[in-house]
């Protein structure tokens, strides 16, 4: 379907007001034209985007991280990800998120496509991207960042959402990419570092 199929859903912004700013994010309300000639408030979350990385051991397994998110009040197990910088490209990002959480570097990268995870509320997109053929250094945490790293098998990782232990969604969408590359129904495009 081309955009000029979807006029009949789309909403114009009428107005927009900033109700937050915080250190990277931001909370806006508009007021938005409905189709039908009606009008609504949006209220969403401006987000400058992230990317997740999918990192591959040699053997297999794939590194991971275990890390307390304080919104969900627990520990969470999650590929490595961050929030992009002003300007930064998706690739370097996953490059500089990688070698900060982990520790690693990646001889080689394909990048897979982008998630919006929260479409509801929120403008964030997380770009994914696979990694390996990787060399074990020493992290770069940022100050306050406390995580540890734990390996899994991608069966492992499949048990785990289908109990419901395995719930952040960049995850999930990260494992099914790797599944459906693995099976050889998705491709990635691998390019040296």
């Amino acid at each position: 379907m081309s955009k000029t199929d979807d006029a009949h859903l789309v909403e114009r912004q009428l107005d927009s007001t900033e109700v937050y700013q915080g250190h990277f994010l931001r909370v806006v309300k508009d007021r938005v034209a409905l189709p039908d000639g009606g009008t609504a408030s949006r209220e969403f979350i401006r987000h400058p985007g992230a990317v997740m990385v999918v990192p591959l051991l040699d053997d297999g397994r794939l590194l991971m991280e275990r890390q307390y998110r304080y919104p969900m009040g627990r520990v969470m197990l999650e590929f490595p990800a961050g929030k992009l910088d002003a300007g930064e490209a998706p690739l370097v990002c996953g490059q500089r998120e990688l070698l900060e959480e982990t520790g690693y570097t990646a001889a080689e990268w394909a990048y897979a496509g982008v998630l919006h995870n929260a479409i509801a509320y929120s403008d964030e997109g997380i770009h994914i991207f696979f990694a390996r053929g990787l060399s074990q250094g020493t992290q770069k945490l940022d100050d306050g960042e406390f995580l540890e790293l734990v390996t899994h098998t991608s069966a492992e990782l499949d048990q785990l959402a289908a109990r419901g232990e395995l719930t952040d969604a960049k995850s999930l969408i990260g494992l099914l990419w790797l599944q459906r590359w693995q099976q050889g129904a998705w491709s990635l495009d691998w390019q040296p570092a």
